[in-house]
């Protein structure tokens, strides 16, 4: 089992959203950087962890947890004119472009901003807090997973 952080802009789709999706699902689209593609495409798997981070907004946190549900397949807003992530250079047979879909399982009691973050010895290295580290999927230790369920004072919901 792997863990992962995937920030949202919670003006474009929230944690809230995400509860509010049937089955308290939803596929995570419109991801347009190929590190953060190759991790959905090649190693984000069913039952993987998922640290649900609030970004671009006035206090940036790890908000809730949600789980991932399907493995990565190829993500159909390329395709579409219409869509704000379309990509005239992706195909059916060539999709460039990858998603997977995960489910809401908590909110945290309190969200968990960057401070907080710094603050935490284990967590203190995480790839979010990194300077100019802008993925919207990136990889998380199972240590930092266990660190942010202890300082919630969550138990592991996976």
């Amino acid at each position: 089992m792997n863990y992962w952080l995937m920030k949202s802009e919670p003006s474009n789709f929230s944690l809230d959203d995400l509860q509010r999706m049937q089955n308290k699902t939803e596929h995570w689209d419109g991801v347009r950087n190929y590190q953060a593609r190759n991790f959905l495409r090649d190693e984000i798997k069913v039952g993987d962890g998922v640290l649900f981070y609030h970004s671009n907004c006035p206090e940036p946190a790890i908000v809730g947890l949600a789980r991932v549900v399907r493995e990565g397949y190829a993500d159909h807003t390329a395709l579409d004119p219409r869509e704000k992530h379309f990509d005239p250079k992706a195909t059916d047979e060539k999709p460039i472009w990858f998603m997977v879909d995960v489910q809401y399982l908590c909110h945290l009691p309190q969200p968990l901003n960057r401070d907080d973050l710094r603050q935490h010895p284990l967590l203190s290295g995480m790839s979010v807090l990194r300077k100019g580290n802008r993925l919207s999927v990136q990889p998380v230790k199972a240590e930092e997973w266990q660190a942010i369920l202890t300082l919630s004072g969550i138990a592991d919901p996976l």
